[in-house]
């Protein structure tokens, strides 16, 4: 039930909540949100949209990234070099749309708070196909503190989420809009944040520019900041440096790189909780950290602090500057693709029955 001041705002606003994007007539085979710009049938047809989460004002910018090959990995002679970055390998990954920037904590809670569906029922907005399938898509359990630990919401990047949270965000994301979205794999993030470059950075080998690019240790004063702040990639992508590290599909594997020397579109399917791999380096990260291809595994650690027993799936109490960017790729995967490798993980994660 909502609170009396939630509701009091709520219906002073009902107005501003009129759908910018009106959906397609809600039938079988006609359940996709009309975004016209989202619309390609080949890669040249891409364009940069702005997907609607449906019942709000937000939505979601995505930017087109053209498919392509490219070394994977970093040089031997790169400095703070981790043995995990190589051998280096040639990489081949599909076209896809990725989020122009992380995903903030006013999109997050749409989901994590069910905003979207309580104001379609204040509205009494009839339910199309797509909302029944959201509403029976999993939220994240009451949180048992503040998971922004006082560093700020809205249009700050969402932090302390689990793999399994932000690949449920996904999950409903897909459900809302009828398009499919996804965490991005290894390949993909590493892809998009090189922008076609072969630097430590996207932006060269020096970390003395970071300060133009990224929130890190030096510069962040111990919290992270607004997404979109800094200088973007050459591909027009924010943050892909710093501000927070961001979840990909891909269990960590230390030698996965020997293992597929030469691929197309990888993916190290997850089947154990930890370690699972996060990109990109955060507000709490030293410059080492930010390069294109350091690689992070996640840890237990990373709910050291989580008062409950069992402890949850949804929340990290000791992640911070961990956030994440969804990406949609161009050819939507078959049922079968999805269930066998895009979709596949383990553990099943389920919260405990009360």
């Amino acid at each position: 039930m909502l609170s009396t001041p939630q509701t009091r705002s709520l219906l002073a606003t009902a107005a501003a909540f009129v759908l910018a994007y009106a959906p397609l007539s809600a039938t079988a085979d006609n359940v996709v949100l009309d975004v016209p710009d989202a619309v390609a049938k080949a890669e040249a047809e891409m364009k940069p949209y702005a997907e609607p989460i449906e019942h709000t004002e937000l939505a979601i910018e995505m930017v087109p990234i053209k498919g392509g090959t490219f070394t994977m990995g970093t040089p031997e002679s790169e400095a703070d070099r981790n043995e995990d970055e190589g051998p280096q390998r040639e990489v081949t990954v599909d076209p896809f749309w990725m989020g122009k920037y992380e995903i903030t904590w006013d999109q997050y809670d749409v989901w994590s708070e069910q905003m979207d569906q309580r104001r379609r029922q204040m509205l009494s907005i009839p339910a199309t196909p797509r909302d029944e399938i959201v509403d029976g898509i999993s939220k994240p359990t009451e949180p048992y503190t503040d998971m922004s630990f006082g560093m700020g919401k809205e249009r700050y990047p969402a932090i302390s989420m689990t793999q399994h949270a932000a690949r449920t965000f996904c999950k409903w994301l897909s459900a809302k809009t009828g398009r499919y979205y996804r965490l991005p794999t290894e390949a993909e993030w590493e892809y998009a944040a090189r922008a076609g470059t072969q630097t430590a950075y996207s932006f060269g080998d020096d970390p003395e520019q970071l300060d133009d690019y990224a929130w890190y240790f030096d510069n962040s004063e111990d919290a992270y900041h607004e997404v979109g702040q800094k200088k973007p990639n050459p591909w027009g992508l924010y943050d892909m440096h710093g501000n927070v590290a961001e979840w990909v599909l891909d269990q960590y594997v230390a030698d996965f790189y020997s293992q597929n020397p030469k691929i197309k579109n990888p993916l190290a399917i997850p089947s154990t909780l930890y370690p699972r791999v996060v990109r990109g380096g955060g507000w709490d990260d030293d410059p080492d950290m930010l390069r294109s291809g350091v690689r992070e595994g996640s840890s237990e650690e990373w709910k050291e602090q989580d008062p409950q027993l069992p402890q949850s799936i949804w929340y990290l109490t000791d992640a911070q500057g961990v956030g994440f960017r969804v990406v949609r790729p161009l050819t939507e995967p078959t049922a079968d693709e999805k269930a066998n490798k895009w979709d596949k993980t383990a553990p099943v994660q389920l919260d405990p029955e009360e």
